[in-house]
């Protein structure tokens, strides 16, 4: 596990890491992660962020020097979580999930322990969306440095959020490509296309509907951990996941209409076709009631014994077919 610490006030910064999981696992390793626990009395914030869950006991010893209960670290390794906010006596846990465009459309989870100046996370890899954040604070640029642990907090989610906002202009750049190829009647993919961007969306829609409830209630909540202060941005931060949500609606409701053209673009294709051979039956039943007629086998048909008949049957249904087509080209049926 590797472990990365910034501590912070509105006049001072101090930064640490610890690479090691030997380290972590040594008695010498022990006595530095203690020292952590001497953070909470510390004047300033405190964020650790951890990378890499591969280790449950370091996870476990970082647990049992902050007071973190059994479960959360049950929901921390279970990276299946959905989104959410828990309190306890002295901590909020956090469960939010960031979207990676890269290799392949997926999301990581990412878990947050918000205490009165301590803000720990918890993820897989590192993450992109906190090295905005580290610069910010490390260059005591805007609020981070002059507020708390809930602010901190508060800037990890935003980050977040706003990554959504990437991803669906994403996915919105490809609709309105989409809206073009639902009108190309030889475009094989489509379908196949279509059906990956949609599972996309909902795959944004299973992560922003439980991140709205959670910021709901982070809004609402009765916590010692957050700050009447903070309100104004949660209030920011839940009109941003109502953007996001409204416009993933959006999306799903012009996948639904690009589908549906689609859908009617082939149906007025199949509708061509049949028309065509609807024609071409047309045209040919009087010629096979003919042709069937003179197929009977009967001795006595006195058109089998007239030499031109031949001929003349053979100009008769000519003419039937022509004054079919032209009947047809007269009426607009071709």
């Amino acid at each position: 596990m590797f472990l990365s610490l910034i501590g912070y006030d509105h006049e001072d910064v101090w930064t640490k890491t610890i690479a090691s999981a030997q380290e972590l696992a040594s008695l010498e390793g022990f006595a530095t992660l203690d020292e952590l626990a001497s953070m909470e009395n510390n004047k300033g914030t405190v964020w650790i962020s951890a990378e890499s869950l591969d280790s449950p006991e370091e996870i476990n010893r970082l647990a049992e020097i902050f007071g973190i209960h059994h479960l959360t670290v049950e929901d921390i390794l279970d990276s299946s979580q959905r989104p959410k906010i828990e309190e306890f006596d002295n901590y909020l846990f956090i469960t939010i999930k960031a979207v990676n465009l890269t290799p392949e459309f997926h999301f990581e989870q990412i878990s947050l322990i918000v205490s009165r100046n301590t803000v720990l996370t918890f993820q897989k890899k590192p993450n992109v969306y906190f090295e905005g954040i580290k610069k910010r604070i490390l260059n005591n640029a805007g609020r981070l440095r002059r507020m708390g642990a809930d602010y901190l907090a508060y800037a990890i989610m935003d980050a977040v959020i706003d990554e959504y906002f990437v991803s669906l202009d994403s996915l919105g750049s490809e609709i309105e490509e989409f809206e073009e190829r639902a009108l190309d009647e030889k475009d094989n993919n489509f379908v196949r296309d279509i059906q990956l961007v949609r599972q996309k969306l909902m795959k944004i829609r299973r992560v922003v509907w439980p991140m709205r409830e959670s910021v709901s209630l982070l809004m609402h909540i009765d916590s010692k951990q957050i700050k009447d202060s903070l309100n104004p941005f949660l209030k920011d931060l839940y009109d941003h996941i109502i953007q996001a949500a409204e416009t993933l609606e959006t999306y799903r409701e012009l996948i639904a209409g690009v589908m549906e053209i689609n859908l009617t673009v082939s149906s007025n294709r199949l509708n061509k076709v049949m028309k065509v051979l609807t024609m071409i039956s047309t045209i040919f039943m009087p010629l096979t009631l003919i042709a069937g007629i003179y197929g009977m086998n009967f001795n006595f048909m006195p058109e089998l014994e007239f030499p031109p008949a031949y001929f003349l049957t053979l100009g008769a249904m000519a003419c039937i077919a022509t004054g079919m087509v032209l009947l047809f080209k007269i009426r607009k049926w071709l």
